[in-house]
């Protein structure tokens, strides 16, 4: 049985890879009705990532190439150490933040959903931040890298919805945001899958940010930054749903991040076959029983017919 220790996970305005994906090869893509046939009678476990979400509006992290958005990362040890780059997130984050806040689960979300309650998956892991799925009335969930619709503080238990802040930064920064809201609708602001934006360092350097209304610690996103630990408790609960599963099925990620990976790597480990349904290559491709090269959605649709 793999080792349950602690994961170190690039996210939020990270996801720095472990291994490039892409390779001059063609990726080989097994039919729905293969993947239908591995899944019947099996209990399985989902796994899923950011290109499940794509179709609510939120990029994902690789295009079907396998190429790697660029990104600047957000190291846990430079937002504690320096109020520049608190600053820098939360500006980029109060841009970011409307796009995620009004996205809905798509049908893909809502199909994973009937795979739950028709008692075909063991449960839900999900690397995703958007909280699309919980958002879909799926229950057996856990979110790895945690949620960015709350906002937790350092030094004292409290917690926050991140709406609440929202509406603090508005405050705090009152000339900025038709300014800045005007460069998203212009479409002069590139959204990220993390739910900030890029936006120019310039901006950001008199922007004002709050401390913690109880204790003046220092406020953070309850997710993951590059360079932080997963808590043991969520690493537990994910492999408790590989435990009881027959099967992985993951769902849009490539699993560049060993984060993810690591869960494939389990299964193989173990003799239990991975579906992956993915529009470009994987990390776990080699691992894999078979590979679907197809819109999520479809496939999604497909299987809930056959299965449920």
């Amino acid at each position: 049985m793999p080792s349950r220790s602690i994961i170190m996970v690039a996210t939020l305005a990270v996801r720095i890879p472990t291994l490039d994906v892409a390779d001059s090869a063609p990726r080989r893509s097994d039919s729905i009705d293969s993947l239908i046939a591995l899944l019947i009678g099996r209990r399985f476990a989902i796994l899923t990532g950011a290109g499940i979400s794509t179709d609510s509006g939120i990029p994902d992290y690789r295009g079907p190439s396998g190429t790697l958005r660029k990104r600047q990362p957000m190291q846990l040890q430079e937002f504690l150490r320096e109020e520049s780059a608190r600053r820098r997130y939360w500006s980029r984050s109060y841009l970011g933040w409307p796009k995620v806040e009004t996205a809905r689960p798509n049908a893909s979300h809502h199909s994973v959903t009937t795979l739950e309650r028709s008692g075909r998956s063991t449960g839900l892991i999900t690397q995703n931040v958007d909280g699309l799925h919980s958002a879909a009335d799926t229950t057996t969930l856990v979110e790895l890298h945690g949620s960015l619709h709350w906002v937790r503080c350092l030094s004292c238990p409290l917690r926050i919805r991140r709406s609440d802040l929202q509406h603090t930064l508005q405050q705090l920064n009152p000339g900025l945001a038709a300014q800045w809201f005007d460069r998203v609708a212009a479409g002069d602001a590139e959204l990220n899958p993390d739910g900030d934006a890029e936006l120019d360092p310039q901006l950001a350097q008199h922007f004002v940010i709050p401390s913690c209304p109880a204790c003046h610690g220092i406020l953070k996103p309850d997710v993951v930054f590059f360079g932080e630990n997963v808590p043991q408790s969520i690493v537990s609960q994910a492999w408790s749903m590989l435990d009881g599963a027959t099967a992985l099925l993951v769902l849009g990620s490539s699993l560049a991040v060993y984060s993810g990976f690591r869960f494939a790597k389990g299964a193989h480990d173990r003799d239990i076959p991975i579906a992956i349904v993915n529009q470009g290559r994987t990390r776990a491709d080699a691992l894999a029983a078979l590979c679907v090269d197809a819109p999520l959605q479809v496939v999604l649709k497909a299987l809930v017919s056959a299965l449920c």
